[in-house]
């Protein structure tokens, strides 16, 4: 297998990555999900092991058959420590949500190179950056999960939905020990900054120098790709933030925290927005969040090639 390392990105001008797992398991399956797990138990559980084999098939048949690249996370995102004791989870979830996609055929090289990324997220609120821990706080708390992830060899790992730096600062020093490729991936607001109020580059300078092994890269997720639009782009910034993982909805996270009906603009919308992100900021990085599907990875293949 190719590893996810920077000469591999330097070599690939376009990596897809999956949209979204959890919204569509709530609103489209009639799955439930766990309370505090949310869907990394499903791996375990008929029909939801299905739904979503279901799911992540769609978006990996999708960049089969495009032949391009693509990153796919485990269902692992609420899988900490804290939770799965207050759970009273036994199982590995961690690394069965490793396994699970080496299952559906992810991480094999028969074509274009799919990776598995171990995905993790902050300990608290994604949306309420005042409850983000401490740099020392979050090293201790997330060192767990990343140590049974990293144990189950996935090609590298990723926290995703990160409001506070602090937080992605320790969570950066405990996946650097791992010695595995990592990301991290920030919620940003209308503002562009993180929603902790640090613009970008900073957040980004801030964690670079704060870690012996700093990420892979840089990237966004949960929020709407024009909330970069106004946002500086300063050469380290340019180099470092490499991906983002957009929501369909242009709402800010506070309207949509909670609602109940889905908020999407139209994929065609959501997909220039996105491509234009490839054309002027040079993101190789582009998927899916809350409120897309495989429509919206479509868009982005059928029309990648496409001139400003």
């Amino acid at each position: 297998m190719t590893p996810l390392d920077r000469n591999t990105l330097d070599r690939h001008d376009f990596i897809l990555m999956e949209a979204a797992i959890v919204e569509r398991l709530r609103r489209e399956s009639g799955v439930a999900l766990h309370p505090e797990l949310v869907n990394a138990p499903l791996v375990h559980e008929e029909p939801g092991r299905a739904a979503m084999a279901r799911i992540y098939g769609e978006y990996l048949a999708i960049a089969a058959a495009a032949q391009l690249p693509m990153l796919i996370l485990t269902p692992t995102w609420r899988a900490n420590r804290e939770r799965i004791e207050a759970a009273g989870e036994a199982r590995d979830l961690n690394g069965d949500g490793v396994r699970f996609l080496r299952g559906l055929g992810a991480g094999r090289e028969a074509g274009a190179p799919v990776w598995i990324g171990g995905q993790m997220g902050c300990r608290n609120d994604c949306y309420r950056p005042e409850e983000g821990l401490s740099a020392t706080a979050a090293e201790r708390f997330h060192a767990w999960q990343v140590e049974r992830l990293a144990a189950a060899e996935p090609d590298f790992l990723l926290a995703a939905t990160l409001p506070a730096v602090t937080e992605a600062t320790g969570i950066a020093r405990a996946m650097a020990r791992s010695g595995l490729p990592y990301l991290l991936s920030f919620v940003i607001g209308r503002d562009g900054r993180v929603l902790d109020g640090t613009p970008l580059a900073d957040a980004v300078a801030v964690i670079d120098a704060g870690v012996d092994a700093p990420p892979l890269g840089y990237q966004v997720n949960c929020s709407y790709p024009t909330f970069l639009d106004g946002v500086r782009q300063s050469p380290e910034l340019s180099r470092r933030l490499i991906g983002f993982q957009a929501n369909a909805s242009a709402l800010d996270q506070a309207a949509l925290d909670g609602a109940c009906a889905l908020q999407a603009e139209p994929v065609a919308e959501w997909g220039e927005a996105m491509l234009r992100l490839r054309r002027e900021r040079g993101l190789k990085l582009l998927g899916g969040c809350c409120g897309t599907g495989a429509a919206h990875l479509r868009y982005l293949v059928a029309h990648r090639r496409e001139l400003p």
